[in-house]
């Protein structure tokens, strides 16, 4: 949410979970104008919660993306092609809305 967070403005009852924001982005997904069938798609590719991650983050950068279905798609070729991880995308966000991003490290 620190990341992408007018995703929060499309949603119902805010998000509090994971099943909140793929629910909330799912339904962004038609403002975007993001066809079924490229959501589908990135589905089947990246799964629901980094589906969700991603609309979230091409809603976040709406007004510099001109076809948000388009981008859709080619995230989803390049995920599939092993060129592109949700991650760095994220951490780009992060940054983006000034959150400097910490790593967690296991002890």
């Amino acid at each position: 949410m620190k990341a992408c967070p007018e995703i929060t403005d499309y949603a119902a009852s805010g998000i509090s979970n994971w099943r909140d924001l793929m629910t909330t982005a799912a339904q962004v997904r038609g403002y975007l104008g993001i066809s079924p069938s490229a959501y589908e798609d990135a589905l089947d590719v990246f799964g629901q919660e980094n589906t969700a991650i991603v609309i979230a983050c091409i809603l976040q950068r709406a007004q510099t993306i001109n076809s948000a279905g388009g981008y859709l798609r080619t995230l989803t070729e390049k995920v599939r092609a092993g060129e592109f991880a949700v991650g760095p995308m994220l951490m780009a966000a992060l940054k983006a809305n000034g959150v400097q991003p910490q790593l967690v490290t296991g002890t």
